[in-house]
């Protein structure tokens, strides 16, 4: 009996100091992501950088798949927040291949773009890396898609932009 329980606190032991590693490990994974992000700042207004960022999408051979803005939320509700809009841009041979690589990567799907209105009246688009994005999949074949797409997002945003 003493030597089942000292094996099951051992187990505990190792379980906790297990959980320790991968919750303190987070914030570092975290960062590292951060690092990932991209960001360009344009003196568009809102209205311009979010219809120049659909036409850059189309003229880049991608798709608008979801949309969604608190401040048209809140602007329904009467409340006037800054501009803020997510794009997702995905393609279905893009989204094939992904399922193909690596199902579990289909959580990432659609890619995003994040567009912000600044106080002054300018603008922010911001996106997460492909690359970045899906790296944690630890698949060769999702990790040439996402190089791939790492171009195209970065000649996305460009266009928008310039």
């Amino acid at each position: 009996m003493t030597r089942k329980l000292f094996s099951l606190f051992n187990l505990q032991r190792r379980l906790r100091l297990a959980a320790a590693t991968i919750i303190f490990s987070l914030p570092s994974l975290q960062a590292q992501a951060a690092d990932e992000v991209r960001r360009i700042d344009s003196s568009q207004s809102f209205a311009q950088l979010a219809e120049r960022l659909d036409a850059a999408v189309v003229a880049n051979k991608m798709v608008v798949v979801t949309r969604a803005s608190a401040s048209k939320g809140a602007a329904s509700r009467g409340v006037s927040i800054p501009g803020n809009l997510v794009v997702g841009v995905y393609r279905n041979d893009y989204a094939v291949r992904m399922l193909e690589a690596s199902v579990a990567a289909g959580i990432e799907a659609p890619l995003r773009f994040y567009l912000t209105e600044n106080a002054d009246g300018s603008t922010r688009l911001s996106w997460a890396t492909p690359s970045s994005t899906f790296a944690p999949y630890a698949s060769p074949a999702l990790d040439e898609m996402a190089q791939e797409l790492d171009a195209v997002f970065a000649a996305i945003a460009r266009d928008a932009t310039e």
